[in-house]
């Protein structure tokens, strides 16, 4: 089984914002989906997991983006798996154009989890086998994110459509949330090109979320989730002109 998987997309309008570029969260999406493909071919998706009694969760997230591709623009996605450490299976996504022009390079921390005690399983206890590899070039492993207390406030409730199979709110809807933060004037002159998510316990459908959140003058953002005091998710995220 070749240790890096490849695959095309084509870019689709619902994956793009209102500018035509390709919306943040959709970077995750790849990511999740790229995970997805090559676990299939490991023999690790979802379904097979699941008649175990696990699934994937991802912890934090790494992203760096030279350049946002756009509405039915064709790229190339590669994935591969680091080394499995003592509690996580990391793993890298690299994207390229059609002249192989790299896109976005992406680190995702995934862990393996109880369906039913919703705790965390060491990856040396799940019986479950990943092969790594290093090919030079994969971003730093991130690190947490220290508390923070921007200064503006904002409420939402997490609602169904943030779900996702594994009954909490997906990965890829906290960058849509960031994003919601920021208007439309700001978005049409800056694109993200970096950021560093973590994700620090699930959210529940009908949970109140409290958003705090402050943007600076260079462009950079940093949001805070907490519910009922708990920090649920955390970003310090870089939108450049």
């Amino acid at each position: 089984m070749d240790s890096v998987y490849k695959d095309e997309f084509s870019i689709s309008d619902l994956q793009c914002d209102r500018f035509g570029r390709l919306k943040p969260s959709a970077i995750c999406w790849l990511v999740q989906e790229m995970a997805g493909r090559h676990c299939l071919q490991l023999g690790l998706d979802w379904q097979s997991l699941a008649k175990r009694g696990m699934f994937w969760a991802i912890l934090r997230h790494s992203i760096q983006v030279t350049r946002l591709p756009e509405k039915d623009e064709t790229i190339y996605v590669e994935t591969w798996p680091m080394p499995t450490t003592r509690v996580a299976f990391p793993r890298n996504v690299v994207a390229f154009d059609t002249e192989g022009k790299e896109l976005f390079r992406t680190i995702s921390i995934w862990v393996l989890m109880d369906m039913e005690k919703r705790s965390m399983i060491l990856p040396g206890k799940s019986g479950v086998e990943v092969p790594g590899v290093l090919l030079g070039g994969e971003l730093p492993v991130p690190g947490s994110l220290a508390p923070k207390t921007p200064e503006n406030r904002q409420t939402r409730p997490v609602r169904f459509t943030d779900l996702d199979l594994n009954g909490h709110m997906n990965n890829c809807r906290y960058l849509d949330w960031a994003a919601d933060l920021l208007p439309s004037d700001f978005h049409q002159d800056h694109s993200l090109r970096s950021a560093t998510l973590g994700y620090l316990a699930e959210a529940k459908e009908g949970d109140a979320m409290d958003l705090s959140f402050g943007l600076q003058e260079d462009g950079g953002m940093d949001l805070e989730i907490l519910r009922q005091g708990q920090r649920i998710f955390a970003a310090a995220l870089l939108f450049t002109k």
